[in-house]
């Protein structure tokens, strides 16, 4: 397994659902919607994740499917308490850290997340 890779896959994964969720908050009728935001977000999220894996196994590193997603998802999660809620949900959604991280969305999109990777490393790495 490779640590690095898996940190860089999980970081640039989440960049891509950062980035689409501060263009969301700009865009009228979505930014007032949580409902949408997390159903175009449920759907962005399988090619994102599906690429984030392909990018962490293109060189041949090794790994289940299943450590590599909780590696990718607790790099997100990390960055989501540095980043995310001090940057948008605070000043923007009046959110504080732990209503950001119990809100039932996020696990939805978590479990979708790691289920996508999960499922990229059981059709294409283990054969």
């Amino acid at each position: 397994m490779n640590i690095k890779r898996a940190i860089t896959a999980g970081s640039l994964v989440w960049l891509g659902i950062f980035s689409l969720f501060a263009i969301f908050n700009f865009i009228p009728g979505i930014r007032d919607s949580e409902s949408i935001q997390g159903l175009l977000i449920g759907v962005v999220i399988i090619p994102m994740a599906w690429q984030g894996t392909a990018y962490y196994y293109k060189k041949g590193a090794g790994g289940h499917g299943l450590s590599i997603a909780l590696i990718m998802m607790a790099v997100a999660m990390a960055l989501d308490a540095i980043i995310t809620v001090p940057l948008i949900e605070i000043p923007l959604h009046d959110r504080n850290h732990y209503e950001f991280f119990t809100y039932p969305l996020l696990y939805i999109l978590v479990a979708e997340n790691i289920l996508v990777i999960w499922l990229y490393w059981k059709l294409k790495i283990k054969h």
